[in-house]
């Protein structure tokens, strides 16, 4: 018979390590969305591991009462991988910075996503590395200046989104380090998801990368620049919500309701599940000031996992095997008795 489990609580996944970030950084309010979802999954906190790489978001598994490895530069996917296909039972949570994930961790990252392992990525994106003081990262727009590009980044920037479809992700979602009731909805809904769960969160540095999101996240106006998209609901947005996203030929475009003879029908109904990618790539790279800013869970596909798979062909290897133990092992093939 199966015992209860204990009531959780906030308090029981925060651990004794003091939180060293900077004061107002937005890993603080990720931290704290986690802590508090963490008891609604009803799972023992034996079950739940957090995986870093290096950075300032890396130092998410000590401020978390659970199992937790502070791995090397971009390898986090490498461990969060081998962790999951050695004990599947485990909900690992792999955790990075977007130097971490984009630059070193590169390549990890998209064959972790290409596979569809059963984890669950969260990339904190403030388009900086923080940690070692203040250099452009693969995120950084063009034009940034930092102190490893003082005349202005001349790169095109990475989109982590983008990435990750061209990677054959099955989920990707967007959001917000000031929004975390938005935020607490999409971690909950990655952690439901089979496959691999990536969710990019715009995230703030106060020290290297000040309101670098700031013109999405300004209270005045988000209304208008961020779009939030809901399975099923059409894509509208602004303060009245009679603005909406239609498709004009094989471009998108912003119209207004009610003007132009434009009517709720014009507008594109969410479809998160489909196959095709084409429509959500096309929201993935929506950006101001034309377009609003899509967040929300854009990708929700299935597909079989890589640990499922593994574990299938485990299975077939050892319904057609023809030697199953170590003793059949030493006795097949040629063989020979020393005698004294």
């Amino acid at each position: 018979m199966n015992q209860a489990l204990p009531k959780l609580t906030v308090k029981d996944y925060a651990s004794d390590q003091e939180v060293r970030w900077c004061p107002g950084c937005g890993d603080y309010a990720i931290l704290k969305t986690i802590q508090k979802l963490m008891p609604t999954f009803e799972q023992p906190k034996e079950n739940q591991v957090f995986i870093s790489g290096i950075g300032c978001s890396s130092r998410f598994p000590y401020y978390m009462n659970t199992y937790g490895f502070h791995t090397i530069h971009g390898r986090g996917p490498a461990f969060a991988t081998g962790i999951k296909l050695a004990n599947p039972e485990l909900c690992v949570w792999e955790v990075q910075g977007d130097g971490d994930t984009l630059a070193i961790g590169g390549n990890h990252f998209i064959h972790a996503v290409r596979r569809n392992i059963d984890i669950n990525i969260m990339v904190f994106n403030n388009e900086i590395y923080g940690l070692t003081k203040g250099q452009y990262s693969p995120t950084s727009r063009k034009g940034t200046k930092s102190g490893s590009t003082p005349m202005g980044s001349l790169e095109t920037p990475f989109s982590i989104g983008e990435l990750a479809l061209g990677a054959k992700g099955t989920f990707f979602a967007r959001t917000l380090d000031t929004n975390p009731k938005v935020m607490t909805a999409i971690v909950a809904e990655s952690a439901k998801h089979k496959g691999t769960s990536l969710i990019e969160i715009l995230q703030n540095c106060i020290i290297y990368n000040d309101k670098i999101h700031a013109d999405i996240t300004d209270r005045a106006n988000q209304e208008d620049t961020q779009l939030h998209l809901v399975h099923g609901q059409p894509m509208t947005f602004g303060k009245e919500k009679n603005k909406g996203i239609r498709l004009n030929g094989l471009e998108l475009e912003v119209v207004t309701i009610g003007e132009n003879g434009f009517t709720e029908e014009d507008i594109l109904v969410h479809d998160a599940h489909t196959e095709s990618n084409v429509l959500h790539l096309m929201l993935i790279k929506m950006q101001g000031p034309d377009f609003p800013t899509a967040m929300g869970i854009i990708r929700a596909t299935e597909a079989a996992t890589f640990n499922d798979l593994i574990a299938d062909q485990i299975e077939d290897a050892k319904a057609s095997a023809t030697i199953n133990t170590m003793d059949e092992l030493l006795a097949s093939g040629h063989t020979w008795q020393v005698e004294n």
